[in-house]
């Protein structure tokens, strides 16, 4: 919805894409920078696998950020397709691009990245990420060096997702890259996320953060219910797996694993949607659904934006 309290003259609105290799803190910046839970985080590379927008409006500036799926090398199934596709896309039709990198070096997946945005029209900003646990800034130098001659009309933000150390400074870079237009959003609209999708990926995050390298990354959550009743909200979710030993593997010894994921999942829930929240967990074992592209669709793994 558009808000027209605005004038186009004196507002600022556009979109920023978050891009870069698995597990380098997209979606723990974009949290950070809404001071909300959205995009879900764990240690685990490849946890975000769709595109989310995430919206912060503060006076007359709107940005609207694109947290992306990170994008890597390894594309044999469908789903890893999937996510490179849901990426890649996202650097179309943005006003300005976040390229986050680790601080520690720069790697072949960083390098995949910035082919990717060769030809790109919009500004550049790259956030290096991590700087907190960087004692002495002078080691960061000789990354900054490499960094200013790949990126030479790129601005380069030492930053941390963690602690919010500069993030005003990367939100002052971004807001003034931003075409002067009307506010495309409510002041107060956070997303364009369901809130049914969002308890589907706080489920699956609590799954991939409980269960670490026990079950890969065939695993995906569906909301079969998700109603208020007065001050109650049920929510009835099925968490897909591949294969039969998956299934134990998530409900654990008489069912304790299951109880915690629920028990995690519920309460970021109560915070997010403001309610007392009832939910109840599934597992099921739905073979192949990763590699089948049908299957995804089905699931709702087609929302990238061509």
């Amino acid at each position: 919805m558009v808000d027209s309290n605005h004038s186009s003259t004196s507002s600022r609105c556009g979109f920023v894409a978050i891009v870069g290799r698995p597990n380098v803190g997209k979606s723990t910046l974009m949290n950070r920078t809404l001071g909300q839970k959205l995009s879900i985080t764990s240690r685990k590379p490849q946890t975000t696998r769709h595109q989310i927008i995430g919206i912060k409006t503060a006076g007359d500036v709107q940005a609207i950020y694109v947290d992306t799926p990170g994008l890597h090398k390894s594309g044999k199934k469908a789903i890893n397709r999937y996510m490179n596709r849901a990426a890649s896309s996202a650097i179309n039709d943005v006003d300005v691009v976040i390229f986050m990198i680790d601080r520690n070096r720069w790697t072949d997946e960083d390098q995949m990245v910035l082919d990717q945005l060769q030809g790109m029209k919009c500004p550049l900003i790259v956030a290096i990420n991590k700087v907190d646990k960087v004692t002495d800034k002078e080691q960061l130098l000789p990354l900054l060096e490499e960094l200013a001659k790949r990126m030479p009309s790129a601005e380069l933000i030492p930053m941390s997702a963690k602690t919010g150390a500069s993030i005003e400074q990367l939100e002052a870079a971004v807001a003034a890259h931003l075409p002067e237009s009307i506010h495309f959003y409510e002041e107060d609209q956070l997303t364009d996320r369901s809130s049914r999708f969002l308890a589907a990926e706080l489920v699956r995050e609590k799954v991939m953060r409980q269960l670490g390298d026990e079950i890969p990354y065939q695993i995906t959550v569906e909301i079969e219910e998700f109603k208020q009743d007065g001050k109650v909200l049920h929510i009835s979710a099925l968490i897909l797996v591949e294969k039969d030993g998956q299934k134990a593997i998530v409900i654990g010894a008489k069912g304790a694993r299951l109880k915690s994921i629920g028990h995690d999942a519920r309460l970021d829930m109560e915070r997010l949607f403001d309610s007392q929240v009832m939910l109840n967990l599934w597992v099921k074992v739905k073979g192949g659904w990763s590699d089948d592209e049908r299957a995804l669709r089905s699931l709702g793994y087609d929302d990238f934006r061509q």
